[in-house]
């Protein structure tokens, strides 16, 4: 097994690919990949692949709509399905190897067993981006932070309504979520790597973290489904002056985009969709 790399600058980052990608395709929108067999059409019933071809289909009907792609882990392995997750990732990769790919899964665990979710999500997996609990420190980020070039996004504001009971919390005058902003921005943040995650339930706290965070792209998860309005989500979120106005923002829609239509037609369904919530991101931008 190899050694963690080296901590070096990184040409072809995931902060550079994800502003190539809000570029060519005019997009801030990231489709999630939640996969829910019992949702998917008839004909996937009795194929053994299903997670994977059916999530390669939406890939396929939405590349050049979006600006990344977020797999959800736990919805892969949940289905003993991580070896699909895998062969995903690389058709992604090979297909459409502009568009970036988020891990989402999560993770949070000290500095030794850290540095195995890391080799995870971008040996294994080869993920451009990884999502990360930063509750336990900064020294749980650092095995992350070792892969040049590779995102780290850190859940910041969370879109499920039981983030107050700790992002909420007065740590010296501050929100914590606020803490972790400004630790992620003007600590952590040493090669460029570094994004956060703030629900679209809530713009006002959206807003705040632009303002703590600078120029940070912001990964928010909540619209569609979960109800986040996209207009109040772009006027709070987006970059407003000087290099990168207007972008700033990786805005997910998962559900809604993949169940967006039944039958055969469900990948036509789901680029409609996808078309419709970017050309309404776009509208506000």
């Amino acid at each position: 097994m190899s050694a963690a790399p080296s901590a070096a600058p990184s040409a072809d980052s995931f902060i550079d690919r994800l502003r190539a990608a809000w570029a060519k395709n005019d997009s801030l929108l990231c489709v999630g990949l939640d996969p829910d067999p019992e949702k998917f059409p008839a004909r996937f019933r009795d194929d053994p692949a299903a997670i994977y071809h059916f999530c390669a289909e939406i890939v396929e009907a939405t590349a050049d709509l979006v600006c990344c792609f977020k797999p959800q882990i736990a919805h892969f392995a949940a289905r003993r399905a991580e070896g699909q997750l895998e062969a995903l990732i690389a058709h992604i990769r090979a297909q459409y190897p502009d568009i970036p790919v988020i891990l989402d899964a999560k993770r949070g665990d000290i500095g030794s067993t850290a540095a195995h979710y890391a080799r995870e999500a971008f040996e294994r997996y080869r993920a451009d981006a990884v999502t990360v609990n930063p509750y336990l420190g900064r020294d749980s980020v650092e095995p992350y932070l070792d892969w040049p070039g590779k995102g780290v996004i850190l859940l910041c504001r969370t879109s499920n309504p039981g983030g107050n009971d700790l992002q909420f919390l007065d740590v010296g005058g501050e929100k914590l979520y606020e803490r972790v902003a400004s630790l992620v921005a003007n600590d952590w943040n040493r090669n460029g790597q570094c994004a956060l995650v703030v629900g679209a339930t809530y713009p006002a706290e959206i807003a705040r973290v632009r303002e703590i965070a600078g120029n940070l792209p912001l990964l928010v998860p909540g619209v569609g489904a979960q109800g986040g309005d996209i207009e109040a989500v772009v006027k709070a979120g987006c970059i407003g002056a000087g290099e990168g106005k207007g972008t700033g923002l990786i805005i997910n829609s998962s559900r809604a985009i993949l169940y967006a239509g039944t039958g055969d037609t469900f990948a036509a369904a789901a680029r409609e969709a996808a078309q419709k919530t970017r050309d309404e991101i776009n509208r506000y931008r």
